[in-house]
């Protein structure tokens, strides 16, 4: 006896998807943001900061590169409450996808940093720019466009990674379909479908972010 497939069952189920697939924009879109900010003042600290900041950043970054989202996740959902800290899970995995990504970002943009040529920042020097100045528009620009490649792949990353997010009931696109599956029993359909939407939402956040790139962040608008 064959396997009857029926998609279709998944399929009338489409506004839970359209809410997952919301959901996972949204919490990547505001976990990007930020994220990118803080991995930028990580980078910063990292490399020009003083010695005790450098310690203390790079025990950040240790310790988030070499632990599992998930356990990450638990602990800020499970883990803060317990120390008087109440979330929702919405604002749970957006605090771990932004600590999560503000780590591996750090590491990345600071590359982009270090292979700024000297003269750069020579040249800032004789225009009489401070510190600041000099980061922001003379150094930051030129490595965030050496680095963006890289920093499009980890939030493309951590998008995928929101999908352990509905293990605390944030009602992303992994949760409605493991919802829809619990309704109908379809969970290879589901998930199939789950899996193509999530590819073309790689595709796309990946395409934006490209164009992005360019035009707001370094090299100025076209």
């Amino acid at each position: 006896m064959g396997i009857e497939l029926d998609f279709w069952a998944v399929l009338a189920q489409w506004p839970l998807l359209v809410k997952g697939v919301v959901w996972t924009l949204g919490l990547t879109a505001i976990s990007a943001v930020i994220g990118l900010v803080v991995g930028t003042l990580c980078a910063w600290a990292r490399s020009s900061g003083p010695v005790w900041l450098r310690w203390v950043v790079g025990a950040y970054v240790e310790l988030i590169r070499n632990t599992p989202f998930i356990v990450q996740l638990f602990f800020v959902f499970f883990g803060l409450p317990a120390a008087g800290v109440k979330l929702t899970p919405e604002t749970a995995s957006v605090i771990a996808m932004v600590v999560n990504l503000g780590a591996y970002a750090a590491e990345i943009i600071r590359a982009g940093i270090e292979a700024t040529p000297k003269g750069q920042f020579e040249a800032a020097a004789s225009l009489a720019l401070s510190r600041v100045q000099t980061f922001l528009h003379v150094v930051l620009p030129p490595a965030l466009k050496k680095v963006w490649p890289a920093l499009t792949s980890q939030i493309i990353i951590v998008m995928l990674g929101s999908a352990v997010c509905g293990q605390i009931s944030t009602q992303e696109l992994s949760y409605a379909a493991n919802l829809i599956q619990s309704r109908n029993f379809r969970a290879f359909e589901a998930f199939i479908i789950a899996t193509g939407i999530y590819l073309l939402l790689s595709i796309g956040v990946r395409g934006l972010l490209n164009w992005l790139g360019p035009r707001y962040l370094f090299g100025g608008r076209r």
